[in-house]
């Protein structure tokens, strides 16, 4: 089953916290901190494997979760490291955000291996926080907490040539006959329902051409799953239009034409940004008259797109088709086109402030001290003792908590609540 778009939660192995633990050794009566640190976190790791071509082994599994690191031990014993986690993905993979829908990486071959998520660092033991005057500190530093991701994934097939056009038009059966490409070819409507990628090679010149589903009338708002298919053919150099010119179902080639072309536009798809060339298949089910009428026309219209007439059952023209497409490749210097990132991981988490402090006035003399700093300065401190009571309120002095608390109001005698402690301030 080939599945070219799944949605997928990750998240990034959280630091072990740092220790507390005092030396107890026969004849050490006084024995100093050993309170080892915590190890770090797992990092999501995205990689290219080649062997993959589709995101069916997301279609099942959509949690992807790195191991923690562990807490640290006595003896200055730290933490064992968690495990990173490596996600597999098919080149071509489009990694997005999926709230903003912005790109964070596009996972090709200059971008084989990426380190998406860092795991959170572990915390310090005690015995990092020893001093000539607390030389036994009873706290330690908690872990990085881990970091979270909601992501899309959009493969996108890397192809030099695209092979459009509507259903049962000859496609299928072209890159069947010029490449390694077996995709399956029948006389019916959407025989091909995903997109085949072939290798082809003529003289010295290789190159890989993609099979790109029928595209139909409003394919770009989603018709016949246009849209799903339109978004393979971004990366392509040269785009086939490949038409039915003997007109056996009773279309039209040139309005086919028209059709295939206005729906690009819509996808956004840039003209001038691909080489177009026009394959009039199935010339041997149509009289030579009515062939050349039906060329003039469209060579009236599109003036400037070279036509080759073909017949892949009797392989006429594919050789002089091959030659031109090799030898446009061959002088091409420009590089398949890559998606460039749109967002920074980085960036997505400056918006948790975890810098800074919230406040709030819950009653008359009653006030709420909040946020991710506060929470894990309070992790690491032990305030069931003296020493760790001081380091607590010189804190909230220096970081200018009690200045604040003062401007929302606070008085001597009011309550001020810090996560599950609540305590009387007083000057």
């Amino acid at each position: 089953m080939f599945i070219d778009y799944a949605k997928i939660y990750v998240r990034s192995g959280k630091g072990g916290d740092g220790h507390i633990s005092f030396r107890r050794e026969l004849y050490v009566p006084n024995g100093g901190p050993d309170g080892g640190d915590g190890g770090k976190g797992g990092d999501i790791i995205f990689e290219i494997d080649n062997g993959l071509n589709t995101l069916l082994p997301f279609k099942h599994k959509t949690k992807f979760i790195a191991e923690n690191g562990q807490d640290g031990m006595k003896k200055k014993c730290h933490g064992k490291n968690g495990r990173d986690l490596v996600i597999k993905v098919p080149n071509g993979t489009v990694i997005k955000e999926t709230n903003s829908d912005k790109i964070i990486y596009d996972m090709t071959s200059e971008n084989s291996k990426i380190v998406l998520l860092k795991g959170g660092k572990g915390g310090i033991g005690n015995m990092h926080f020893a001093t000539s005057v607390m030389q036994a500190p009873k706290y330690a530093r908690v872990g990085e907490s881990s970091k979270e991701l909601y992501l899309t994934l959009e493969l996108k097939v890397l192809a030099d040539v695209g092979l459009v056009g509507f259903p049962n038009v000859g496609k299928s059966s072209l890159i069947r006959a010029v490449s390694n490409a077996r995709p399956e070819v029948n006389n019916y409507h959407f025989t091909t329902i995903n997109p085949h990628l072939g290798v082809c090679k003529v003289n010295n010149t290789t190159f890989t051409m993609a099979d790109i589903p029928g595209i139909i009338e409003n394919a770009n708002e989603g018709a016949g799953m246009g849209y799903r298919f339109l978004k393979h053919i971004e990366r392509t150099k040269i785009l086939l239009h490949v038409i039915d010119i003997a007109s056996i179902e009773g279309r039209d080639p040139l309005n086919d034409l028209n059709i295939v072309f206005n729906e690009l536009k819509k996808f956004g798809i840039n003209f001038d940004s691909k080489i177009h060339i026009i394959v009039a298949n199935k010339i041997d089910s149509i009289d030579d008259n009515t062939l050349n009428i039906t060329i003039d026309k469209i060579s009236k219209k599109y003036p400037t797109i070279k036509i080759f007439k073909t017949s892949v059952i009797k392989n006429d023209g594919i050789k002089e088709l091959l030659t031109y497409i090799a030898n446009i490749i061959s002088n091409d210097t420009n590089k398949l086109k890559i998606f460039n990132s749109e967002i920074d991981v980085s960036d997505l988490f400056m918006k948790t402030n975890e810098d800074e402090y919230k406040f709030e006035k819950i009653s008359e003399n009653k006030f709420k001290v909040s946020g991710e700093k506060i929470k894990k300065m309070l992790g690491y401190t032990n305030l069931e003792t003296e020493k760790g009571m001081d380091f607590f309120q010189n804190y909230i002095k220096k970081e200018g908590i009690i200045k604040d608390l003062k401007k929302l109001g606070l008085n001597e005698g009011d309550m001020v609540v810090i996560e599950n402690i609540e305590f009387e301030y007083y000057e």
